[in-house]
């Protein structure tokens, strides 16, 4: 019996894992090594690892956090959860059972990326979500917003901010008068004619009349959806973000159902690197409160 199971180690995980490896908590860390940020071959505005490799970051956390005698690792997907008398039972991929008192959601998500041929071959290296994590290193170049909603409103008017941005709608959505004026504001070219391809390097825009666009980096919203069924199989509930649906927690990052806390990207409507480490901190000393106290 573990003081707390947590399911998944990357950031917001290993994060939770290192509070209660400070307090001598036995636990067990599952994860399958498939990291949200892995297509990214660096990792920004985490203070103290800007500019590093992603993996490397993830890596040196993991060395660091096997050092407490306390902590087991398994490399195996968590597939399913149930409730018991003393706590949780988690059911992995090989087949073994693990039981903790408590359980820590650090599942992150999955993107659905827009269907454009060319983007899924760019993701992380050309094509981005999150203009803090990626728009810097553009330096101030041409740079492009793939409309799929109106959600996309806010990247293009975000954006300018670091580049010349060209709002390609794509046949997604149509602005409305005020949104046209808001974008005259800040200086956003708009483009109707839809995409047929991404191609080139670093981006090259292939419209469906022939022309084609250079940019230096693209940006573009990706339907999200947590990436493990355990925390609707607990009934924890979820909200509706505007990417996605996540896990609903307080601000001790506890979810609906006692025993279970949930951080990291599955707990939010979004984040990055820093949040995550941030959030799983939060639920690690949550979850060890309740050990102590209840």
């Amino acid at each position: 019996m573990y003081d707390a199971i947590i399911v998944g180690g990357s950031y917001a995980g290993q994060s939770a894992a290192l509070q209660l490896a400070r307090a001598r908590r036995k636990i067990l860390v599952m994860d399958e090594g498939v990291r949200r940020n892995r297509f990214a071959t660096h990792s920004h505005g985490f203070l103290g690892q800007d500019g590093r490799d992603p993996s490397a970051i993830a890596s040196d956390a993991r060395q660091q956090l096997m050092k407490y005698p306390t902590v087991e690792w398994a490399g195996r997907r968590a597939e399913s959860a149930m409730k018991t008398d003393a706590g949780f039972a988690i059911a992995g991929s090989d087949g073994k059972i693990s039981e903790g008192r408590y359980l820590i959601l650090a599942t992150g998500v999955r993107d659905t990326l827009p269907d454009v041929p060319g983007l899924a071959e760019r993701w992380g290296r050309a094509v981005f979500h999150c203009p803090y994590c990626h728009g810097y290193e553009l330096n101030q170049g041409r740079i492009g917003v793939l409309a799929v909603s109106p959600i996309s409103m806010h990247h293009a008017l975000m954006l300018p901010d670091w580049g010349k941005v060209t709002f390609f709608l794509n046949a997604a959505f149509e602005p409305t008068a005020e949104d046209l004026e808001k974008l005259r504001h800040r200086g956003v070219a708009i483009e109707r004619t839809p995409i047929r391809e991404l191609a080139g390097d670093p981006l090259d825009v292939v419209l469906e009349d022939g022309r084609h666009i250079q940019l230096d980096g693209m940006f573009t919203a990706t339907a999200t959806e947590v990436a493990s069924p355990i925390a609707e199989t607990l009934g924890c509930a979820l909200d509706d973000g505007p990417t996605g649906r996540f896990i609903r927690t307080d601000d001790m990052q506890a979810t609906s159902v006692p025993g279970v806390f949930a951080c990291g990207d599955a707990a939010r409507a979004s984040g990055n690197v820093a949040l995550a480490v941030g959030g799983g901190a939060m639920a690690g000393a949550a979850a060890h409160r309740g050990m102590m106290f209840g």
